[in-house]
């Protein structure tokens, strides 16, 4: 619990050098025989950052980001309610939670790996500010295969930095991060547009912010 506690509040001024989710990735190429594939990471400021991806992450993941402190009940509560009539049940998870996840821990559906993620959400939400939380998800979520962060994925899907990209790419980008191994920004399937184009209602209906 120290331990943790450190590296969090060591994190809350430095920049992630990796990811658990990016070892992950060289661990699943190593298992099942893969040969070596660099991991495509460049970590940026906020000021290097388009406010209009900040926008669009919000739009697409956590809407109510700013209004909890790193789980949101009433999505949680919603997506029981819409299982208990007989939908499929959704994720519920928070910005927060999502950073959590994808910077300390690996993909696993055991209660210890949850538990693990309740208390760094808590150490997140207690000993960082939002702006840092959403700097730290835009920097280290997964856009693709081997591809990390939005400065990344900016150069790699558009051929520009994160700080130029505009409404349309960020949505775009966004509308890939529930499953960025399948949705494909430069392979946009029906489904990838029509997600794109609910994230820039969203973004619009919440209006464009400085988020930074």
């Amino acid at each position: 619990m120290v331990s943790s506690i450190i590296l969090v509040t060591l994190l809350r001024w430095l920049p992630p050098p990796t990811s658990a989710f990016m070892i992950y990735r060289h661990v699943q190429d190593l298992v099942q025989g893969r040969s070596f594939k660099s991991i495509r990471y460049n970590w940026v400021s906020s000021k290097k950052i388009s406010t209009f991806a900040y926008s669009a992450v919000i739009a697409a993941e956590d809407q109510r980001f700013f209004e909890h402190s790193g789980f949101d009940l009433h999505s949680i509560q919603s997506s029981i309610y819409v299982y208990m009539d007989g939908g499929r049940l959704r994720g519920a998870s928070t910005i927060s939670q999502q950073v959590a996840k994808n910077l300390f821990l690996i993909p696993s559906k055991s209660f210890i790996r949850k538990g693990l993620e309740v208390w760094f959400t808590i150490l997140l939400e207690g000993l960082w500010s939002k702006e840092r939380i959403l700097l730290v998800y835009l920097n280290i979520a997964e856009f693709g295969d081997h591809l990390f962060g939005i400065e990344a994925a900016s150069q790699r899907y558009f051929a520009i930095p994160a700080r130029q990209l505009n409404r349309s790419q960020a949505a775009i980008l966004a509308a890939t991060l529930p499953s960025p191994l399948r949705l494909r920004a430069t392979q946009p399937s029906r489904y990838l547009f029509k997600r794109q184009l609910w994230i820039l209602r969203q973004m619009q209906n919440l209006g464009h912010q400085d988020y930074k």
